[in-house]
């Protein structure tokens, strides 16, 4: 079992950054590939990136790429999510998840966090 807590979430103005992190509990947190996921009001919830349980390989949404970048600390059990040039269309609830399987489908996904909000003002 393993249990995801999101934080860092918040308000930023357009071209801002945040940081985005997500601790789990459990002694498995390395053997899991950790998963960003988003979801905005009214629409399904998308991939963001994915990093492989070593931290050695990712792979990032094309919305995600160049301005986002993941990492893991497995010593912490933490995944973190930098997210720079934050645009308005970025505006979502984050969620953080963890699969067996570096995986852009979010059903292969085993355990969720709560999500945090992300809020870009234009």
């Amino acid at each position: 079992q393993v249990q995801l807590v999101e934080s860092g979430g918040g308000l930023v103005q357009a071209g801002g950054s945040l940081r985005l992190s997500c601790a789990a509990s459990g002694r498995t947190f390395s053997s899991y590939a950790m998963g960003w996921f988003r979801q905005a009001p009214g629409k399904e919830r998308e991939f963001v990136v994915v990093i492989n349980w070593s931290g050695g390989a990712s792979y990032y949404a094309d919305s995600a790429k160049g301005r986002f970048t993941i990492s893991r600390d497995n010593a912490k059990n933490t995944v973190y999510l930098q997210m720079n040039s934050l645009r308005p269309e970025d505006t979502a609830v984050y969620y953080c998840a963890a699969s067996s399987y570096s995986s852009t489908l979010s059903s292969q996904y085993d355990y969720w966090g709560q999500g945090t909000q992300v809020t870009v003002s234009s």
